[in-house]
């Protein structure tokens, strides 16, 4: 029997029972709605945690000082890291282009009525270039600046609004308290947004030896961010970094490191597999869903069957062989899924943009998901419709005929 026959009876058979059809595809509906917006969410959120990365730079290594362990107790930061062990990294290694020593603490700063605690960074002017910070109102500091303890401050625009009461005020040349010591305003940070465990728009920027000797009164570094000139030699320069701090720490062979290194190459790397598998999780478990929808489809040919005994035994009586009774269930059940799935991925899609639009999460549609979607719920139209249809093909006339 040709095809579009098949297809033309099996479709007449759907739409005579519209509410059967309707509970027999609503569980495909469920499961690739499901999948497609878990694969959604899962995916933008991959692609805002991997930007975020991105935006601090991919060529870039982070030295810290290691945490000190007492009695098997892990604690706060050893103070290891000190000016010098920055301005020998950048002379001794090749493939360093630049440093920047960096300070961190958190201080109360004031205008006016107005306070706020936020973090101070302490740094040099390499740091906007390594970290990618770009200046939307007014100037960096200078290096003249840094080494005469200036007391000069850039602000992130977040720390704009809580001070200022406007994240466009127009701040520069004002002065601001930061520990009741006065700085004046040269600059303004571009907005990066949140990053969440950190917000780079929430911060006051500093000269490092402002903050090491006004602020935070301390002659060690909180961090040496490096800068490399060829990122396909990063690995090398992590370890050419490590048995440099190891000499100048005067670190013997048995002792373990006093810092730590972290590589931002292997972050992305590893923050990108990790959201990958949350991401096929997300879809995994919402797929579940359409197992659920194709053993409902199973069910529901097969009481299809069962009430077309008298039709199959018909059909074969005038010449229907195996085959055409086989293709017809078959295609019954593909079309069922078929359009669940269709369904489905028009209500996943809208679900996606009423998210973005009502919520903060960020979600991305990709055409593989639509695609794979539809790809898996017509093989549960296949796979779940098969047993049914072949019962049907496997009918003896005779008794199909005789059959009340």
């Amino acid at each position: 029997m040709l095809i579009w026959i098949i297809l033309k009876i099996s479709l007449k058979s759907l739409f005579v029972n519209k509410l059967r059809t309707f509970l027999a595809t609503l569980g495909i509906v469920i499961g690739v709605s499901a999948v497609i917006t878990m694969m959604g969410i899962g995916t933008g959120a991959r692609n805002q945690i991997m930007s975020q990365i991105n935006s601090m730079g991919t060529n870039l290594l982070v030295v810290r000082p290691a945490r000190s362990r007492g009695q098997g107790v892990m604690s706060g930061s050893r103070q290891t890291l000190t000016v010098d062990d920055a301005e020998k990294i950048l002379k001794r290694i090749a493939n360093v282009e630049k440093i920047a020593p960096v300070i961190n603490t958190r201080a109360q700063v004031k205008y006016l009525n107005n306070n706020a605690d936020t973090t101070v960074t302490g740094a040099c002017r390499t740091y906007f270039s390594i970290r990618n910070f770009q200046i939307d109102k007014g100037r960096s500091f200078t290096d003249g600046e840094s080494e005469r303890n200036a007391r000069v401050a850039i602000l992130g625009p977040q720390t704009v609004e809580n001070l200022f009461d406007d994240a466009d005020a127009d701040c520069l040349g004002e002065t601001i308290k930061v520990k009741g010591i006065n700085f004046r305003i040269i600059g303004v940070l571009k907005s990066k947004g949140d990053q969440g465990w950190f917000n780079p728009d929430d911060q006051i920027i500093v000269p490092y030896t402002t903050a090491m000797n006004r602020i935070a009164g301390v002659d060690y570094l909180s961090e040496i961010d490096i800068q490399v000139i060829d990122e396909n030699q990063i690995d090398a320069t992590e370890l050419a970094t490590e048995k440099l701090l190891r000499k100048l720490h005067r670190l013997q062979e048995d002792k373990e490191n006093d810092f730590n290194i972290q590589n931002q190459a292997e972050m992305l790397e590893t923050a990108s597999t990790i959201l990958g598998t949350f991401t096929l999780l997300l879809s995994g478990i919402a797929g579940i869903s359409l197992l659920v929808g194709g053993i409902g489809i199973m069910n529901i040919m097969l009481v299809t069957v069962t009430e077309r005994i008298r039709e199959i035994g018909i059909r074969k009586s005038i010449g229907a062989k195996n085959r055409d009774i086989l293709q017809q269930f078959l295609i019954e059940a593909i079309l069922m899924s078929g359009l669940g799935g269709l369904i489905g991925i028009f209500l996943g899609i809208n679900f996606l943009e009423m998210i973005d639009r009502f919520t903060e999460l960020s979600t991305a549609i990709e055409t593989y998901s639509i695609v794979l979607s539809f790809a898996i719920s017509a093989t549960v139209g296949i796979f779940f419709g098969y047993y049914p249809a072949r019962r049907a093909a496997k009918m003896d006339p005779i008794e199909a005929l005789r059959y009340e």
